[in-house]
């Protein structure tokens, strides 16, 4: 048995992790960590876990920490990196849910969260927990960088085209839609129901710190620089996330070609579901789940593929990604607990 700790374990993602962990074949919860809920149970922070879970949170102990196999910090940014150093050196492997270890250069990062790195020799070495590009080095990883929501919806949607060498690498539009969860479970004005509901609004327009991080991993897949206009949402439902990305194309295409480009690109990842021509991506499809869908359509009056793509953006998005990333780490099936279909309803 994979011996877990999750730190941040009331959060939105952290309970995530902990509902899925609890019923993983192969895992053993072992440690709970919460600051806010140190000291009690689980099932009386969370009173669905009545009957499955029965374990008290507590401050982080590096002491009972050692002794688990794997850590999920689910912490805020910023947090994650003064603990992160810890637990490497204790030999943990660690699955980062945290902006923190996800970029290639220290100085983006340092850019875009306004804070120094204080481990840049371990941002160094992380791996980008995105199984669907990076699976064999996360294989042999001791540090993982999990993700961000709008990052994998929006990535994963964009990455077929860029790597077909058929999209042209300017003027790439990504506008994404999040439920409220995607703010985290900290009390803000902006996130109470009256706020909320029937209400839909931009925000961070031109500045969302997840910009550049889309932008790293575009850029990577294209082999020069790509810079992407990004605007995010906030929708009034709990979760999931639904991006729509408008890039040109270099020349004329037709809707079988773009179809062929993203069936070929994934046909072999079980969580990305390529929707078939006509069908286009909802959000209650995936919610739940960890899976991606995407559908792509071609413009032919504008020469543009406009693609859609759905997660979860606590699923994918977050926990359940984070853990397809320890399932191939510990050279399980990488479908192990994760695999079911969404809620629907």
């Amino acid at each position: 048995m994979i011996k877990a700790a999750v730190l941040g374990a009331t959060g939105y993602a952290g309970i995530e992790l902990v509902r899925i962990l609890s019923a993983h074949p192969d895992t053993e919860l072992c440690v709970l960590g919460s600051h806010s809920f140190a000291g009690q149970n689980i099932k009386d922070v969370y009173e669905n876990f009545d009957h499955i879970l029965d374990m008290d949170c507590t401050e982080l102990d590096l002491d009972k920490v050692k002794e688990c196999d794997v850590a999920f910090t689910a912490l805020p940014h910023g947090a994650s990196k003064t603990v992160i150093p810890s637990l490497v050196e204790l030999g943990i492997k660690v699955i980062d849910l945290s902006g923190d270890f996800r970029y290639d250069d220290v100085k983006v990062y340092e850019k875009w969260y306004g804070e120094p790195h204080s481990s840049p020799e371990l941002l160094a070495e992380s791996v980008y927990g995105l199984p669907e590009l990076y699976r064999d080095r996360i294989k042999t990883a001791r540090l993982i960088g999990n993700p961000g929501c709008y990052t994998t919806c929006s990535i994963l949607g964009a990455v077929p085209l860029l790597k077909s060498g058929i999209a042209k690498t300017d003027n790439i539009i990504v506008d994404a839609k999040s439920g409220v969860t995607g703010a985290g479970r900290g009390l803000g004005l902006p996130y109470h129901f009256c706020e909320c509901t029937e209400n839909t609004k931009a925000y961070k327009v031109a500045t969302h710190r997840h910009t550049s991080e889309i932008e790293q991993e575009l850029s990577n897949a294209a082999g020069e620089e790509v810079l992407i206009s990004f605007t995010p949402h906030l929708i009034p439902m709990k979760r999931g996330i639904l991006s729509t990305i408008y890039v040109n194309l270099k020349r004329e295409s037709s809707q079988a070609e773009l179809q062929k480009i993203y069936e070929d690109f994934y046909k072999d990842e079980y969580f990305v579901r390529v929707k078939r021509a006509g069908k286009l991506p909802e959000t209650k499809h995936v919610a739940g789940s960890n899976f991606t869908d995407i559908g792509v359509c071609y413009d032919e009056r504008l020469k543009r593929a406009v693609v859609i793509s759905a997660l979860d953006n606590i699923g994918k998005g977050a926990a359940s990604q984070a853990v397809q990333n320890m399932n191939i780490l510990f050279g399980l099936d990488e479908k192990t607990g994760i695999k079911d279909a969404g809620f629907y309803l």
